[in-house]
């Protein structure tokens, strides 16, 4: 894509309304460069042939969502409750996709810390990767640890800033984990530029979309509709050293303007020439 530096990905929560193989049809024809997989959308009974239809399109995997991708129970993903069940069920979702996605970054977050114990919560996410870090070297992928916006504490997650979760990533002290940068999740902590140039070389996952004061969970924006600094943001991870996918993530529901109800062709399009506009543009986003 012209003037913008970082391969145009899509995340298939985006597009929730289409099934995975209307995704990887129109995310090729529409010019996008990656795709973040979601689990949900993939049917573990046909996998070979969906991924034989992923290879076939020429689209490149950004990153994975798995299913059960939080180490403590959420709103989002409330069962199963235990630890130690949510803990196999993504070593699972690790070892049946790691054969199609190597070198993919799978993404995970703390999950809702348990009667507002969160330093119990961050205890288990740091004991959890030390677990898996081991086993993500071995598959032949890595991790990539997401803090969530303010909005998701005590619901989804423990940590709500790019050095909540650098401590975390520092102290499991593995390679193979690194940073996943949402800016929907991260743009309102302080200095979130100079956060995301200290992080560095840790990014392995960045995540794009608008802010607008949600008026449900899943209430985001095109880029460039909101009022995120994304060229500031965009330009940081640049500096950052980061020179992966930029993904696309919208979700966009239980609103009465939903974007999943619009065109989601025309919103690819939208997100290609807003991501070149606002790269390019000081200020803009």
């Amino acid at each position: 894509m012209s003037g913008f530096p970082f391969a145009f990905g899509m995340n298939e929560f985006t597009t929730q309304p289409w099934p995975f193989e209307e995704d990887i049809q129109r995310y090729a024809a529409l010019g996008v460069e990656t795709v973040e997989l979601c689990e949900s959308k993939l049917d573990p009974q046909r996998v070979d042939e969906q991924m034989a239809l992923l290879k076939t399109s020429g689209l490149k995997v950004s990153s994975f969502q798995p299913a059960i991708r939080t180490f403590g129970a959420s709103k989002m993903m409330p069962y199963p409750q235990e630890p130690e069940r949510r803990l196999a069920r993504l070593e699972e979702s690790m070892r049946r996709y790691a054969p199609y996605t190597q070198g993919v970054p799978f993404v995970v977050n703390t999950g809702a810390p348990e009667n507002g114990d969160v330093l119990g919560c961050i205890t288990r996410t740091i004991d959890a990767l030390r677990r898996l870090c081991p086993l993500a070297a071995e598959l032949g992928i890595t991790l990539s640890l997401e803090p969530l916006n303010p909005t998701s504490i005590n619901y989804e997650t423990a940590i709500w800033t790019i050095d909540q979760a650098l401590d975390i990533i520092k102290t499991v002290d593995h390679p193979a984990l690194g940073l996943c940068l949402d800016y929907w999740n991260i743009w309102q902590q302080p200095e979130a530029c100079a956060a995301i140039r200290r992080a560095g070389a840790l990014i392995n996952v960045v995540q794009i979309s608008d802010w607008r004061t949600p008026r449900s969970a899943a209430d985001r924006r095109i880029p460039g509709k909101g009022c995120i600094p994304l060229h500031e943001l965009l330009h940081a991870t640049w500096d950052a050293g980061f020179r992966g996918a930029c993904a696309v993530e919208i979700f966009s529901s239980d609103v009465p303007d939903s974007l999943y109800e619009g065109d989601l062709s025309a919103l690819i399009t939208q997100c290609r020439a807003a991501l070149e506009h606002i790269w390019t543009h000081p200020g803009a986003g």
